[in-house]
């Protein structure tokens, strides 16, 4: 099935307070899981030239997605908000699902690793994310809720961030010259990364 899937994003210089917040606003806690993604591309890479995201996951249970840009016509607010065609399958087996895809001429482009806590409130889901590099919050759900929630929190909404995790990391790699392209947290353990000081600057929206 297809969904728009309509977000944002902020960093999180502390975590505790933003998960006390989400909490004290009434959203129910769904667990904790730490995720293992693989990026997929064909020989071309032709999908991140067309800015598909082809990827497999791995956290409670197991899930194949695709993504892609709307049409710009059926997209309004496009600089508010993240907006992607999101279709989404659950699998039996994660790793007959991979063999799968690399027997149809796809292959392992990326690894990116990601813990997170999952809140609820009505149809709003609020994601704390931990990646290699920080701590993030992610927010789906309408475009009105989002933005009345973020701000019900204590975020700004200028603040908001509008760019993937795998986006993010591709200019961390570049300002850092770093050897690696998975993101995961063993290749991290060594690299100290101050994003709020050296690369928040880049990702926030502003004021649009």
């Amino acid at each position: 099935m297809q969904i728009i899937e309509t977000e944002v994003k902020f960093y999180l210089p502390d975590m505790k307070s933003i998960r006390k917040r989400i909490i004290d606003i009434g959203a129910d806690y769904k667990g904790k899981a730490f995720e293992t993604n693989i990026r997929f591309e064909d020989i071309d890479k032709s999908l991140i030239q067309k800015k598909y995201l082809l990827r497999l996951r791995k956290d409670t249970k197991a899930r194949l997605t695709f993504k892609s840009k709307p049409a710009a016509q059926n997209i309004e607010n496009d600089n508010q908000f993240k907006i992607f065609n999101e279709l989404e399958v659950e699998v039996s087996d994660f790793a007959t699902m991979n063999l799968i895809l690399e027997s149809i001429g796809f292959h392992k482009e990326q690894i990116y690793e990601k813990k997170r806590e999952t809140f609820v409130l009505g149809h709003t889901g609020f994601y704390i994310d931990t990646m290699p590099y920080g701590d993030f919050l992610e927010i789906e759900g309408e475009k009105n809720d989002i933005k009345k929630l973020s701000e019900q929190i204590g975020l700004k909404w200028e603040k908001r961030i509008l760019s993937t995790y795998l986006e993010i990391f591709d200019v961390i790699r570049k300002k850092s010259n770093l050897s690696f392209s998975d993101i995961t947290f063993d290749n991290f353990e060594n690299i100290k990364i101050d994003f709020a000081k050296k690369y928040l600057h880049f990702f926030e929206a502003g004021v649009n």
